[in-house]
């Protein structure tokens, strides 16, 4: 057996796929400047040749701030919407609220839209049939019998070679690469079912303690509905059923979307340039009856409020190949959003605390701008408030 602390990612996964490596070092200033013109798409490779004229490419420096270890929460709330609530205000100013008061700042007429994916248990440890002990992390189920998976072991696994899993409970077998992951053949009729019996809920890897019958049911929205996930949306963890209710009963409308959330969502950005960043692929659907509903809450003047940047992402998708209409659609979306993309979807934003450098705290600088944004951080460290995906949040207005 293979010591686990010599285990690393097979053939140049790194590490930082299933943990995160971003750093908390000092943040650089951030150059600051006007980063959107009127009728035009800036993010990543959609930047006109007059962007990299007039101002500098944007460095992943650019996005880094200083967050104390403790304040990384290990665990949820005691109660979903126990959670403390940051507030960005239209004019500049921070309010510190709580997350029962977020009925209160909505407006008859508004529309909450949710991510309804549904966290898989998509971890899987076992030993190859070589005898090196080998851990799985599912990223998308393909069929019954097929996966794309992260594979962590001593030596890369070899096509043919067999992964028995969940003590010889689950066996796959290793077709090949497909880009970054391994295409697995699992040897079951309903790999959707192996997972649920054998599988471990995949807490992100800055969660400490190993996964409970507890965060089985804390690190999964009220209202998760589509298996497929493998991260939590976890600005919906907040919600419980008495906050949905006072959300109701004040006539805001919801409605629901699918983006299944990958592994991906917490690797770091290893390049300097963010321009020259690979966004990772998910899977989304954006139903028709949730289309209409944006369509009716625009024609009325009511906000659409995203619970969470995995809605964002996909609404900004629709959005961006649809003129800004947000019509029905399935697909994948690898969207990269970085300071002067123009947002034709959202008006607001409910979401986490982000990891320093990371994919979604350019997201949040590129929605409420970079200064804002650090200030804001900057604050709730000082306010210790609790970061990450069992932590608070924040509401922010563009």
């Amino acid at each position: 057996m293979v010591p686990k602390e010599r285990l690393e990612l097979s053939r140049g996964v790194a590490s930082a796929d299933f943990e995160s490596a971003a750093s908390t070092d000092s943040a650089t200033q951030a150059w600051e400047a006007d980063y959107s013109r009127p009728g035009r798409s800036l993010a990543g490779t959609d930047r006109p040749r007059w962007w990299r004229v007039q101002f500098r490419p944007m460095r992943r420096t650019d996005f880094d701030y200083q967050l104390p270890q403790e304040l990384i929460a290990q665990r949820p709330a005691e109660r979903r919407s126990a959670s403390r609530l940051l507030c960005l205000n239209p004019d500049g100013t921070l309010a510190d609220r709580h997350m029962p008061d977020f009925a209160e700042m909505l407006v008859p007429g508004d529309l909450l839209l949710f991510n309804d994916a549904r966290v898989i248990p998509a971890r899987l440890r076992g030993i190859k049939d070589s005898g090196g002990q080998v851990e799985v992390l599912i990223e998308r189920v393909l069929d019954a019998t097929h996966a794309l998976a992260q594979v962590r072991a001593s030596k890369p696994p070899k096509p043919g070679s067999k992964l028995l899993l969940a003590r010889d409970a689950l066996v796959a077998v290793v077709e090949g690469r497909e880009g970054e992951f391994y295409k697995l053949n699992f040897e079951t009729d309903d790999l959707q079912a192996a997972l649920e019996q054998h599988g471990e809920l995949p807490l992100p890897p800055y969660i400490e303690h190993p996964a409970s019958s507890d965060d089985r049911e804390r690190y999964q929205t009220v209202f998760a509905r589509v298996p497929g996930a493998v991260a939590a949306p976890t600005a919906g963890l907040h919600f419980d059923d008495s906050l949905l209710a006072a959300i109701a009963a004040r006539g805001v409308e919801t409605g629901f979307v699918t983006l299944h959330v990958g592994a991906g969502t917490f690797q770091p950005v290893r390049v300097d340039d963010t321009d020259a960043h690979t966004m990772h692929a998910e899977w989304g659907e954006v139903p028709a009856a949730t289309a209409a509903a944006v369509a009716e809450a625009r024609a009325r003047g009511g906000r659409v409020v995203s619970i969470g940047t995995t809605a964002l992402r996909l609404l900004e998708t629709v959005a961006r190949d649809h003129d800004g209409a947000v019509t029905a659609w399935t697909g994948e979306t690898d969207i990269f959003i970085t300071p002067g993309f123009r947002f034709r979807a959202v008006d607001l934003l409910l979401t986490n605390f982000h990891l320093p450098r990371s994919t979604l705290f350019m997201l949040v600088a590129a929605f409420a701008g970079l200064e804002r944004m650090k200030a804001a951080y900057a604050h709730a460290v000082r306010g210790r408030y609790r970061f990450y995906s069992y932590g608070d949040c924040c509401l922010l207005r563009r």
